[in-house]
């Protein structure tokens, strides 16, 4: 039975109800507090964050380096625009290039942003570099896919709740099954295909993890058509899977690499996309920007972010303890916990409904028990806490997880 939620937040998540767009479905908790590992609600309980901003908090809550940097930029010069030089965003520029290994960068604010940069870069390219007739340009993704929810991008999407009565799509745009080599080579025999668009492990569909050696079939195969590789690292990248990027596992350097979430720590919107000259030097100055891209908090921020994970080693921390995460989940003997699978941190366990009782129920429990998760596609709870959790905090988080399960029956 769900405890029944305090008056001050049943006040404030009616509030939100009658004044905001019903856009969202969240658990019903409202929070007020964040560090490192842990988030406080109105009433001052505290909580294991085992969300992390859908992997945009990978350095933990309100990191005091990252802080640090917003503030000092802050009260030093926040905008600019991309109208006029700033003293901070070559800095950035130079600094992130160097450090995923890419000759230029060109920032954006959210991920959808980054991804529907990386399509006009991806289109633009295919016109004039692989000489692609005049708005014949085809760009492949995959289905279950999760890059955002613009008008272009839910055209890639077979999700019935980002596509209804939200056509007509834009056109040039095909999906194949996720993890399929056969169907992208045969949409690959098309000319016409300028890119194929792929994240490393599917999260928002339920982290799906790819057989070993699909990335770089894939990589090999867009190579040989003379098309762009493109991966949407925007929730797996910034060592969530136990690599800087996922793509890493697989030692694939995408030629288009789509970054956000974490590279900002989840202290302020950032995302970028970034590519060679021989693909980026297509985009020419009116063509594409961001009034708020590449600003010099962002810059501070992000540069202080990718800090803290190398630092702090938190890519070798995710494969460590994503290790331990998964064995421990198999080992809870409950038949309510059919698959377990994931990479690192970002993993998933799939709910088998029992005694009326489903992956809602199951994350309620949690809260009542002190971590918050959430459901996806109905059956399946993401487990992806901040990167900085320690291995006797995982412990106390499994031990949770497991009674709440076991309460479940």
């Amino acid at each position: 039975m769900e405890k029944t939620i305090s008056v001050t937040t049943q006040r404030i998540i009616d509030e939100e109800e009658k004044y905001s767009a019903h856009n969202y479905h969240p658990l019903p908790v409202v929070l007020s507090k964040g560090e490192g590992v842990f988030v406080w609600d109105v009433e001052g309980k505290k909580y294991y964050d085992f969300l992390s901003a859908y992997s945009a908090v990978n350095q933990g809550h309100s990191h005091p380096k990252i802080v640090a940097a917003l503030v000092d930029q802050a009260q030093t010069l926040a905008l600019t625009s991309r109208a006029f030089h700033n003293d901070v965003f070559y800095k950035f520029s130079k600094y992130i290039t160097s450090y995923f290994g890419f000759d230029k960068v060109l920032p954006m604010n959210t991920g959808a942003e980054a991804v529907e940069t990386a399509l006009k870069i991806s289109r633009k390219w295919g016109y004039e570099k692989k000489g692609i007739p005049a708005n014949k340009a085809r760009i492949i993704f995959c289905q279950n896919n999760f890059h955002g929810r613009t008008i272009t991008i839910i055209s890639a999407s077979n999700d019935p709740d980002a596509t209804k009565n939200f056509g007509p799509y834009t056109p040039g745009i095909s999906s194949i099954p996720y993890n399929d080599i056969a169907a992208l080579a045969k949409e690959l025999e098309d000319t016409n295909v300028a890119a194929f668009v792929v994240e490393p492990i599917q999260g928002e569909a339920g982290v799906y993890v790819p057989e070993l050696g699909f990335l770089k079939k894939a990589y090999d195969l867009c190579k040989s058509k003379n098309v762009l590789f493109v991966a949407d690292e925007v929730q797996t990248g910034i060592a969530r899977t136990g690599k800087l990027i996922a793509c890493d596992h697989e030692g694939v350097k995408p030629d288009i690499l789509i970054l956000g979430k974490a590279v900002s720590g989840g202290v302020y919107p950032v995302s970028c996309v970034l590519a060679n000259n021989d693909i980026m030097d297509v985009i020419h100055p009116g063509e594409h920007g961001s009034t708020f891209g590449g600003n010099p908090i962002a810059c501070r921020v992000a540069m202080a972010a990718l800090e803290v994970v190398r630092e702090e080693k938190l890519a070798e921390r995710s494969e460590y303890l994503g290790e331990i995460l998964r064995k421990e989940l198999r080992a809870i003997k409950s038949d309510m916990i059919s698959i377990v699978r994931g990479k690192g941190l970002l993993n998933a366990i799939v709910i088998k409904p029992k005694n009326g009782k489903e992956a809602w129920d199951v994350c309620l429990k949690l809260r009542d028990n002190g971590l918050l998760a959430k459901p996806t596609h109905g059956d399946i709870i993401r487990f992806a806490p901040p990167l900085v959790i320690t291995e006797e905090q995982l412990m106390e988080c499994v031990d949770i997880i497991r009674k709440s399960i076991l309460e479940m029956e």
